[in-house]
């Protein structure tokens, strides 16, 4: 049996299949429009998302996982015999990792002593690609200290980097970091943005959505070529079409082990806007 519960939260963006394949767990953040309270991808999903921030008036908001929400997950877990492991997203952007770490405080010391908190330090499928590498060392029998070493292997070969349209609503969330420098850019020039040390920071401008996607795969090839193994997931927000197009392109020039296309739910689409294309990697020794 299986003795490891990896769990982690909604913005990690991993397919359903892959979830169900390597049973993985997750808990959702929330979205708060005006009176409404949707928990991530499960009462409001991408599709009726992005719909509705074409006409609303009202902007969303985010929060994290409630500290209630964590407490009855690892009860769960840990009721049907497992140790937990916990993967989430950056605590420098999310309280998610300190919701994790109160719930984990409010059990008794037997029980903390099976659930480890981990703090990705990222997000999307840099995330994902964390959780799924500690769920496969889980289902081959690794005990929950080996499950968080293949954790820490991934977060030190993995990253996220990522177009939007605009910088608007990232600086509107208070996410913006280090792109603070790129507001006020003219409409032509998109800004390349990164997960670095856990917060979004600012690379470099391209002129043109195209050049800037094609500048994406550059980068990406850059940081994976001669690597390893190399697994890629395109994660988008209201674009299908153009995730399809660097994937395609990122995987003409790596052999890519394994790849994805992956949808932005509503708490990240709230911070990064629709139309923004993001490749997320990790390699392997």
């Amino acid at each position: 049996m299986k003795k490891v519960a990896i769990l982690t939260d909604s913005t990690a963006y991993i397919p359903e299949s892959y979830l169900e394949a390597e049973q993985i767990y997750s808990v959702p953040l929330n979205v708060i429009w005006g009176e409404e309270i949707f928990e991530d991808g499960i009462s409001i999903t991408p599709e009726v998302f992005y719909k509705k921030l074409k006409t609303t008036k009202q902007m969303p908001t985010t929060s994290q996982v409630s500290v209630g929400r964590m407490s009855e997950k690892f009860a769960e877990l840990l009721g049907q015999g497992y140790d937990v492991l916990g993967i989430f997203i950056s605590a420098s952007l999310s309280g998610t990792v300190q919701s994790a770490l109160q719930a984990r405080q409010e059990l008794d010391e037997k029980e903390q002593a099976r659930v480890a908190v981990f703090d990705s330090q990222n997000t999307t499928m840099s995330l994902g690609f964390q959780a799924l590498s500690a769920a496969r060392a889980a289902n081959q029998g690794a005990s929950l200290e080996e499950c968080v070493k293949a954790a820490e292997q991934a977060r030190s070969n993995s990253g996220v980097y990522f177009v939007v349209d605009t910088l608007e609503f990232l600086h509107r969330g208070g996410r913006i970091g280090g792109a603070q420098r790129f507001l006020g850019t003219a409409l032509n020039m998109k800004p390349i943005l990164h997960v670095n040390n856990g917060k979004i920071e600012a690379l470099e401008r391209v002129r043109t959505k195209n050049k800037a996607q094609d500048r994406l795969v550059e980068l990406i090839v850059e940081r994976c070529a001669g690597k390893g193994s190399v697994h890629i997931a395109a994660p988008h927000a209201n674009a299908p079409e153009e995730a399809h197009q660097v994937l395609e392109k990122i995987s003409q020039r790596l052999d890519v082990t394994e790849s994805m296309i992956t949808e932005l739910s509503p708490v990240i689409g709230t911070h990064v806007g629709p139309g923004t294309v993001a490749l997320a990697f990790m390699t392997e020794l």
